[in-house]
């Protein structure tokens, strides 16, 4: 079984839900465990909420205002990018492959969702787009299925 989707959103807060919504709905019908399919959930609306507040610059044209949500149910595997139009992650330390995530302080209100993303995912990967500015991020989770799951990898 195979399904993808992909989403042009809007830099809104009310975009954020609407993405969430829409991965639920189509794990749930697929028939992914609950607990897999909140995680994941969680993940992208982290993922969005980033994208919405850092991922444009009103200099950049009406691209800058967007953000695209692709996400892939791929037999045992559901893996999900967010890519934005903003200024981008800032260059990685020489000999690292991306830039370091600083987990936030126990008081602090932002910063906690590149942390929450690794920790719910089973394989993250954070950096700019090629060439075109921008920031990617990516993860993936192994799927479990309902023993109802209409839909489930064989």
């Amino acid at each position: 079984m195979s399904i993808w989707w992909s989403l042009h959103l809007r830099r809104e807060a009310a975009s954020v839900p609407l993405a969430r919504r829409l991965l639920i709905g189509t794990m749930e019908t697929a028939g992914v465990d609950p607990d897999i399919s909140y995680d994941l959930s969680v993940a992208l609306s982290e993922a969005c909420a980033n994208a919405v507040e850092h991922g444009g610059d009103t200099g950049c044209g009406p691209g800058s205002e967007a953000y695209r949500v692709t996400a892939y149910l791929d037999g045992e595997t559901c893996r999900i990018e967010v890519a934005d139009a903003g200024p981008g992650f800032p260059a990685a330390p020489t000999g690292r492959s991306r830039p370091p995530i600083r987990p936030a302080h126990c008081d602090a209100e932002n910063g906690r969702g590149l942390c929450l993303i690794e920790e719910l995912a089973d394989h993250v990967h954070i950096g700019n787009k090629p060439g075109r500015g921008g920031a990617v991020v990516s993860f993936d989770k192994v799927l479990k299925w309902r023993s109802d799951a209409p839909l489930m990898a064989v």
